[in-house]
C-alpha cells in the first residue's frame, strides 16, 4: 500500500503542474468572439483531464522504472503478475465513461455556439481561389470583413469552386464552406481589434495566401464605415462605363473563374469573348452581344457554354446598372 500512497500522491502533484504548464505555454489565442468563451471552457475541461491521465501514465511509469529496477547482482526474474479482472473492468469502465461524458459536453457546446439571435447582422461571404469577397445589406461589396463589437454576426457562406473553409483563430469556430450550397456561420465579436480570416481547408496553389482583414469596431465607427463605403459604391454605379464595371467584377469575384489572359477557368475566359460566337452545350451558338453577355450574369444557367458545367455560377444580387457597368467592362477585352 506504500507504493500506492507515494503513486497517488505524486499523481495530485503532477496534474496540476501540468495544466499550469499547458495554460502558461498560451498555446490558444486571444478571446475575441462570445462562441470562443465557450470553445475554451470546453478547451480547459480537457487540458484538465488530460494532464490527470498524463501524470496517471507517467507516474507510475517513471516510479516502476526507478523504485523497482533490476540492482547489481540480481538475475532472476520478478514476480509473476496474474490477471487482475477488477483492474481491468475499471480502466475499461472510468475511460467509456469519461468519452460519454465528454460527448455530451461537446454537444453542448456546440449548440450554444449556434444559439440564433433573431436580430442578427446578415453579411454575404464568397469564398473562392484564392480570396474573400463581403457584400453587405447597405448594397456594396468589399474584400475587408468589418463587425460591430456586441452584436451576433451571421455570415451567408457560399464558394465559387472548391470546398473552402472559414477561419478567425480569435473567433474560435472555424466553418467549411461547400459549393452548392450556402452555409451560415454564427459569430458575436466581443473584442475591438483587427484581426484575420484563413482558408483552413486546402483549396490549391495559393492556399497559404487566402487572407483578408477581419476588423471590430464600435457600432459608431461601423455605421460610419458603411455609410462611407455604401456612398462610395453608389458614385461608382452612377459613374458607371468599363472603369466601374472593372472595380464591381474584380469585387463580385468574377476572376476567380473568368480570366483576362484567355486561360481556361471554371468558367469561359472574358478575352476576346465580346463579339464572338460561342458555342453552347445544347449544340447551338450565339453571338456574345450585350444582350447575351447580360442574360450570362442575371441568369447564369440560360446558356451553359460548351465544355463548362451548368450550375456552377451563383445568381449575384446585382442591379441593372451594376449588370450594365460590367458588361461594359467586358466589352472593352475584346
Amino acid at each position: 500500500m506504500r507504493h500506492f500512497a507515494i503513486i497517488g500522491v505524486l499523481i495530485l502533484i503532477l496534474t496540476p503542474l501540468v495544466y499550469l504548464g499547458v495554460d502558461a505555454a498560451h498555446v490558444m489565442p486571444i478571446e475575441a468572439s462570445a462562441q470562443s468563451l465557450t470553445v475554451d471552457w470546453m478547451w480547459n475541461m480537457d487540458v484538465a483531464v488530460l494532464s490527470f491521465l498524463f501524470a496517471v501514465v507517467m507516474v507510475p511509469l517513471v516510479y516502476s522504472l526507478i523504485v523497482f529496477r533490476r540492482r547489481q547482482g540480481e538475475t532472476g526474474d520478478g514476480q509473476p503478475i496474474e490477471a487482475n479482472t477488477k483492474l481491468e473492468v475499471t480502466w475499461t469502465v472510468i475511460p467509456l465513461l469519461l468519452v460519454m461524458v465528454f460527448a455530451y459536453l461537446g454537444a453542448y457546446t456546440l449548440g450554444q455556439t449556434r444559439i440564433a439571435d433573431p436580430n442578427a447582422l446578415e453579411i454575404n461571404v464568397t469564398a473562392h481561389q484564392w480570396d474573400w469577397s463581403f457584400d453587405y445589406p447597405q448594397g456594396f461589396t468589399s474584400n475587408e470583413l468589418h463587425l460591430p463589437i456586441n452584436r451576433q454576426v451571421v455570415l451567408k457562406m457560399q464558394s465559387l469552386d472548391v470546398i473552402h473553409s472559414f477561419w478567425v483563430a480569435e473567433f474560435r469556430i472555424k466553418q467549411d464552406i461547400v459549393p452548392g450550397r450556402v452555409t451560415d456561420y454564427r459569430i458575436t465579436p466581443i473584442l475591438i481589434g483587427q484581426y484575420t480570416v484563413r482558408c483552413a481547408e486546402l483549396c490549391g496553389s495559393r492556399h497559404a495566401y487566402m487572407e483578408r482583414p477581419v476588423i471590430v469596431s464600435s457600432q459608431a465607427d461601423y455605421d460610419a464605415w458603411v455609410t462611407q463605403q455604401a456612398a462610395a459604391a453608389a458614385a461608382l454605379v452612377a459613374r458607371g462605363g468599363p472603369d466601374a464595371g472593372k472595380v464591381m467584377a474584380a469585387q463580385n469575384g468574377c476572376g476567380a473563374c473568368h480570366s483576362l489572359d484567355g486561360t481556361k477557368l471554371t468558367g469561359p475566359t472574358w478575352r476576346g469573348l465580346p463579339g464572338s460566337q460561342v458555342q453552347l452545350s445544347d449544340g447551338t451558338t450565339v453571338a456574345a452581344d450585350e444582350a447575351y453577355l447580360t442574360q450570362s450574369i442575371v441568369d447564369p444557367n440560360a446558356k451553359v457554354v460548351l465544355g463548362f458545367p451548368s450550375g456552377i455560377m451563383p445568381k449575384f444580387n446585382l442591379t441593372d446598372a451594376q449588370v450594365k457597368a460590367i458588361v461594359a467592362y467586358i466589352e472593352t477585352l475584346k
